[in-house]
């Protein structure tokens, strides 16, 4: 068995990783999990959250916030489809809050049920990147 896993992480915009690493850990929607090397076969989708790429064993993880996506695990390695994703430590806190106050915004001055619901996610992956970029998720 191979001691490393392939792993790519592609947003819409561009492929942002293509290493061999020792594991990564993604924010699935039914909780995190940890993909090694042999990791069975398996595709789930991902919450806003952070993932955490470690490179070899004992060492400190490269951190990357995703706003959700899929994620798909195979023999050959691990591919994430993210739809956006961003180093938490490159995030302007200060422009982060005005948009959480903008979609607040939006919150209490929606009309109907879509709107409602698209102000909610705006929030919550917003406050999931504020609480990464923190350094508390």
């Amino acid at each position: 068995m191979a001691d490393t896993v392939q792993f790519e992480l592609v947003s819409p915009e561009r492929l942002m990783v293509d290493k061999a690493v020792a594991m990564v850990v993604i924010p699935g929607m039914e909780g995190d999990f940890g993909v090694l090397p042999g990791h069975a076969p398996a595709i789930s989708t991902i919450r806003p959250g952070v993932i955490e790429v470690y490179e070899r064993d004992g060492a400190a993880p490269e951190r990357l916030f995703v706003r959700g996506g899929l994620a798909d695990v195979r023999a050959e390695g691990l591919i994430v489809l993210a739809e956006d994703a961003v180093d938490p430590a490159q995030v302007d806190m200060a422009e982060l809050d005005r948009e959480l106050l903008r979609a607040r915004d939006d919150l209490a001055n929606a009309d109907t049920d879509f709107d409602r619901d698209r102000a909610e996610s705006e929030i919550a992956w917003r406050e999931a990147l504020k609480a990464a970029a923190a350094g508390t998720a």
